[in-house]
């Protein structure tokens, strides 16, 4: 069994310089992130384990340090924060803080502002909390349930494959003809790079592996775009998750990682990986043998 791995996998720039920031700031004081830094709960119990307190809501917080995570917050959660007089470090992701700049500028000039993304995740709600009025769709039944606007400016989660985000432009478009409709595409370069290499890995090989975080959206958009071009595509977090029925006769095997998948965790499972396929082929040659002996 031949292991391979996609062009682009695992943790991007913006997440690597998160945790840099969170463990540089917790060797000097205590320190807690305000949510979870990244969507990898691996990270996150390294994080734990150096001493570092996660909490979901500023009223939590029992340190006089927080940190905003790597997908961002509005100024609304910041202020709240920063009034209960603590110390507010930002390791928000460059990419983020543009898609931020990009949408209150679209604010700005009149535009009625429309997110694709998912309404729920940290990064959408940094995105949306200090707007009166918005939109978030993440479908063609959202794009169909909008209301007539005569401007409608349209950014993105970063981490939404492209490919969904430039369709929903589109019938949001066909929907409106009248209207004007401004989009800026904010989805992060990573992201686009990671979603290409997953494709082109998996129109190659028999069985994909994705590792990453289960609610991490942009691991779970990478076994989506798999699963377009392979049947046989396994979400795992750790080397534990893998199991050798998923293999049977397949000769390839790909592996690719969200950007919040640490490089040590893609190392591990691509190790796992070649030593099942090297005891799967002892067992292969093992059945050739016994048939042979009883005929």
């Amino acid at each position: 069994m031949k292991v391979i791995r996609a062009e682009h996998l695992g943790m991007c720039f913006g997440v690597k310089d998160a945790i840099a920031l969170a463990l540089k700031s917790a060797k000097s004081e205590p320190l807690t992130l305000l949510g979870d830094l990244v969507h990898n709960e691996t990270v996150l119990a390294e994080l734990r384990g150096r001493g570092i307190r996660i909490e979901q809501s500023a009223g939590a917080v029992g340190t006089q340090t927080v940190m905003i995570t790597a997908h961002g917050a509005s100024e609304r959660k910041l202020g709240e924060t920063r009034r209960r007089g603590l110390n507010v470090l930002q390791a928000t992701c460059p990419l983020v803080h543009s898609a931020h700049r990009s949408l209150a500028r679209l604010v700005r000039e009149g535009f009625h502002p429309v997110i694709i993304g998912k309404r729920d995740h940290a990064e959408v709600l940094g995105l949306t909390e200090d707007l009166k009025e918005f939109d978030v769709v993440l479908s063609e039944e959202d794009v169909m349930s909008l209301r007539q606007q005569s401007r409608f400016g349209v950014v993105s989660q970063t981490t939404q494959p492209i490919e969904k985000v430039r369709r929903l432009v589109q019938l949001i478009r066909k929907q409106f003809p009248d209207s004007q409709v401004q989009f800026v595409d904010t989805v992060c370069q990573p992201t686009k790079q990671r979603q290409s290499a997953a494709i082109e890995l998996a129109q190659q090989c028999g069985v994909v592996i994705v590792i990453g975080g289960t609610n991490s959206n942009n691991t779970q958009e990478l076994v989506s775009s798999c699963l377009r071009f392979c049947r046989r595509v396994h979400h795992v977090q750790t080397a534990e998750d893998l199991r050798q029925e998923w293999f049977g006769e397949a000769d390839t095997v790909g592996i690719t990682a969200g950007t919040s998948t640490p490089d040590k965790l893609i190392n591990e499972i691509e190790q796992q990986l070649k030593q099942m396929g090297e005891e799967g082929h002892e067992k292969f040659l093992n059945m050739g043998q016994l048939k042979t002996k009883s005929v």
